[in-house]
């Protein structure tokens, strides 16, 4: 695990308002710590700097490991995931209720690798959407 400084990690959280930056669910409503990662590991060359750190929950961390792209679903051709520094998040997925509907390459591939649909986390996310608390605002890219 790399150490990542107070100061540089509360400014991830304050950018990303203390929600996941992939699947968009807030901190408050979790009882697992969420965590800075690396959008590009630093296995890939990745640097521990505000522009390649994003906010993520434990589930989405863990399933998006060190992948920095993969197959997309519908065509099979190479594309990178989301890039949440990158990316905007309305212009690559949009909601239909609970359900992350992918619009790109880059949304399907997310969609995919991070297994923003299943089951569970849809059932996670209606509960919060029934108490209005899913999902969290649009989350700045800088």
């Amino acid at each position: 695990m790399t150490y990542i400084p107070a100061k540089l990690r509360e400014q991830v959280i304050d950018r990303a308002g203390g929600c996941c930056e992939y699947c968009r669910v807030s901190q408050e409503y979790s009882d697992v710590s969420f965590h800075i990662e690396h959008i590009i590991a630093i296995s890939h060359g990745g640097k521990t700097l505000a522009l390649n750190l994003a906010l993520s929950c434990l589930r989405c961390n863990l399933l998006k490991g060190t992948n920095i792209a993969a197959a997309d679903p519908l065509t099979d051709e190479p594309t990178f995931l989301f890039h949440p520094r990158r990316h905007h998040w309305n212009e690559h997925f949009q909601l239909n209720g609970p359900v992350i509907e992918p619009l790109t390459a880059e949304g399907r591939a997310t969609v995919f690798v991070l297994r923003l649909n299943d089951q569970e986390r849809i059932e996670q996310r209606t509960l919060l959407l029934y108490f209005d608390r899913y999902p969290c605002p649009e989350i700045r890219l800088s």
